[in-house]
């Protein structure tokens, strides 16, 4: 019996490549993931992880624009202090988004199917 992460895809790559494609940074992942909603019938991994990276990057998305418009108010509020915390609201924000991808590129690669708190579960739903 093969595992989830190997066989047939209609993608036509392995599905561990293809999880860890679905969490590529910029827009390779969102791309990728979109086209495997659509398109990908065979692996219920690779749809699996391409849910999860859509509902992810939805929800760094939604977090961005929120701590966008914190750092706006932080700004108008107290214009030096605004800046300097907004810059560090922003460095530890893309740190913590650049190693939860490269964690779950990771995972995805090794053929397992993490799954982010809550995300993970409608993910698993929609699959």
């Amino acid at each position: 019996m093969s595992s989830p992460a190997t066989g047939p895809t209609n993608l036509g790559v392995p599905p561990n490549v293809g999880g860890l494609l679905c969490y590529a940074p910029c827009c390779i992942g969102l791309l990728f993931s979109i086209a495997a909603v659509i398109i990908e019938k065979q692996s219920r991994f690779l749809r699996f992880h391409a849910f999860q990276s859509l509902l992810f990057q939805g929800v760094m998305i939604v977090l961005g624009f929120g701590v966008g418009i914190v750092i706006t108010a932080l700004s108008h509020v107290m214009p030096c202090l605004g800046g300097v915390l907004g810059l560090i609201i922003n460095v530890v924000l893309f740190l913590g988004m650049l190693g939860a991808t490269i964690f779950l590129m990771i995972k995805a690669y090794n053929g397992e199917e993490f799954e982010i708190p809550t995300l993970g579960q409608m993910a698993r739903n929609w699959v």
